[in-house]
């Protein structure tokens, strides 16, 4: 195996009960199953993302800019699903989940503000990205 596929490997492990921990918490808050299922598919995914080039990151280190590129020209690109709708539904369980992570102390309070806060002031750009296709600029 690679180093490449080790590191890779090794992130996936550690995002494995960062996920489970993220659907507890979604259950706990009543949400129906469908709905918990949907948010911990959309982490998931973005989980890939994390991991697409260097340097590669864990769930719990991403940051207000892998989110901006994964909604604006990531998942437009690669994902075949990508629609407005699909969007929408990725900018609530990145709420969700980044609210998650710093009530659970994976994040900081900050990273987690300044997440939520670009979903809302760039959710234009996001929806404008999925409908060209991705590259926001």
């Amino acid at each position: 195996m690679r180093d490449y596929d080790r590191e890779v490997e090794a992130i996936r492990a550690a995002n494995e009960p960062l996920l489970d921990g993220f659907q507890a918490w979604l259950e706990a808050a009543g949400l129906s199953e469908g709905t918990v299922q949907g948010h911990v598919e959309n982490a998931d995914f973005f989980t890939l993302y994390l991991v697409h080039s260097e340097p590669l990151r864990r769930l719990d280190q991403a940051t207000e800019a892998d989110v901006f590129m994964f909604l604006a020209d990531w998942f437009p690109r690669k994902a075949l699903w990508a629609s407005v709708t699909s969007v929408k539904s990725y900018l609530a369980s990145f709420k969700k989940l980044f609210k998650w992570m710093a009530e659970a102390g994976h994040v900081s309070n900050e990273t987690a503000a300044e997440v939520i806060e670009m979903l809302k002031e760039d959710r234009e750009t996001f929806i404008d990205a999925v409908d060209r296709g991705g590259v926001y600029w």
